[in-house]
Parts: structure tokens; C-alpha cells; sequence
């Protein structure tokens, strides 16, 4: 193997292991999206090189970005929003149980304001995939490129959410206008929980170091008992906002 060769592996195999490590880590922030964009191209100049004496090969390793374009170029149907959001509410519970991480976005360690956005984002990739919509998938390349703490939800950040009008403390408040999937997001834009619906509300505690669903009314639980506002993402609301 000549030393140019044997140095394209090694790059090669770094690429690799910098998307494995992409995958590895709860953290999704602009850094770790760049160096992950970063080892793909890099993971993607290996194969092409490497593969470059074989015609077939070369070929199908040069094709692959613009396989992997074709989901977003799609046409993009309006995405059903009742079918969106049983998904949504689902995977919200599918994180029940996952660390607290501050940053954090997956099933690894996942934080107050990526719980409800990774629900949201999973939701929409599972929409674009079963019909086969652009519309979800370019929505959900937007949702992971933009991240979002709870104080940016809670300001309407590229107009993702909006506020209900709803407020006050989730121990004593009516619950009548508020619906499943609700963002409650505290006066200080600190932290967010979600409305599960009967009562209850979803959320990666930092307190208790999980994501838990707890009973709003009758829990001792800290958030309960500090202002919050509520919010609804946009394609949620009555009639929904079309996603574009």
C-alpha cells in the first residue's frame, strides 16, 4: 500500500468514526452538526477515491448524495396534522425514562426543550417516510439544522410555535384550554414541559435526572408551582398552518 493510499484509509476511517461519534453523543448543537456534515463529506471523498480503479463502484459511491438528496426534493403534499400529532404524543412517551442530559436530543441523554423538538422531528421523518412527502422531510432537515432552547419557544423562534394565551402555575391552572402536546414553558425560559393529556405532563427533569410523566394537580414536583406560559406548535393549531 503506498503512503498517499494508506493515508486516504486512515482519513476514510476517521470519517467514520466521526459519524459513529455523531450518533454516540445527545448533544446536537451547530458544532457537533458541522463536524458531523464534516465526516460524511469526508467518509464520502474516502469511498469515492478509494473505489475509483472499479467503474461500478465509483460510480454508485459519486450517485450517493444525490440519493440521499431525492427525500427533500420531493413534493410535499400538506402534511395531515391530526396524523402528525398522535405520532408526536407517542414519542413523547417512547423517551419516558431517558437520562436528563443539558443539550442532549436523543434516546442517549436528552434535555427539557429536545424532548418535545426530537419528538416533533421523529414524527416528521416518520411522516415523510411512510408518504413519501417532501414536505416533512425538508421540515425535518430545518428542525434539526435550527435547534431551539425553551426560552426560543417560548419567543416563537422561526415561527414553530405560537402562544396559546394560556397561563399561570400547572398546579392550579385550567387545564380546559390546553391541549396533548402543549408546551408549558416557565416565565424565565428555562424550562419546558409537555401536557400528556389527563392531567399529567412529560418532561426531562433535571431535578430527577429522567424523563418522567407526573400528575400535575396532585405530584410535589418544583415546575409545578412556578408561572408558565403555554404554546402550540404552529401546524397544530386550529385550522393548521401548513408546514412548508
Amino acid at each position: 500500500m503506498t503512503r498517499s493510499r494508506r493515508l486516504l484509509t486512515i482519513c476514510t476511517i476517521g470519517a467514520f468514526a466521526g459519524v459513529i461519534v455523531f450518533f454516540l453523543c445527545p448533544v446536537n448543537n451547530t458544532y457537533f452538526r458541522l463536524a458531523f456534515l464534516g465526516s460524511l463529506l469526508g467518509a464520502w471523498v474516502g469511498i469515492t477515491f478509494s473505489t475509483w480503479r472499479f467503474k461500478a463502484a465509483r460510480s454508485a459511491a459519486m450517485a450517493l448524495p444525490f440519493l440521499l438528496a431525492i427525500p427533500f426534493l420531493l413534493p410535499g403534499d400538506e402534511i395531515k396534522a391530526g396524523e402528525l400529532h398522535s405520532d408526536y404524543l407517542r414519542r413523547l412517551t417512547g423517551y419516558e425514562g431517558v437520562s436528563y442530559f443539558w443539550g442532549g436530543e436523543n434516546s442517549l441523554g436528552i434535555d427539557c426543550s429536545g424532548l418535545p423538538r426530537r419528538a416533533f422531528r421523529d414524527a416528521l421523518l416518520d411522516y415523510g417516510i411512510r408518504h413519501g412527502n417532501g414536505r416533512a422531510f425538508r421540515s425535518w432537515l430545518e428542525q434539526w439544522w435550527f435547534d431551539a432552547s425553551a426560552r426560543a419557544l417560548s419567543e416563537g423562534y422561526r415561527d414553530y410555535t405560537g402562544a396559546t394565551g394560556a397561563d399561570g402555575k400547572i398546579r392550579t391552572m385550567d387545564y380546559a384550554p390546553i391541549e396533548p402536546g402543549d408546551l408549558a414553558i416557565t416565565a424565565t425560559g428555562i424550562h419546558a414541559l409537555v401536557y400528556a393529556g389527563e392531567g399529567k405532563w412529560i418532561q426531562a427533569d433535571p431535578g430527577l435526572g429522567i424523563v418522567t410523566t407526573l400528575e400535575g394537580r396532585t405530584v410535589e414536583n418544583p415546575w409545578f408551582r412556578v408561572p408558565v406560559t403555554i404554546h402550540r406548535w404552529r401546524i397544530f393549531d386550529s385550522p393548521p398552518k401548513k408546514l412548508e
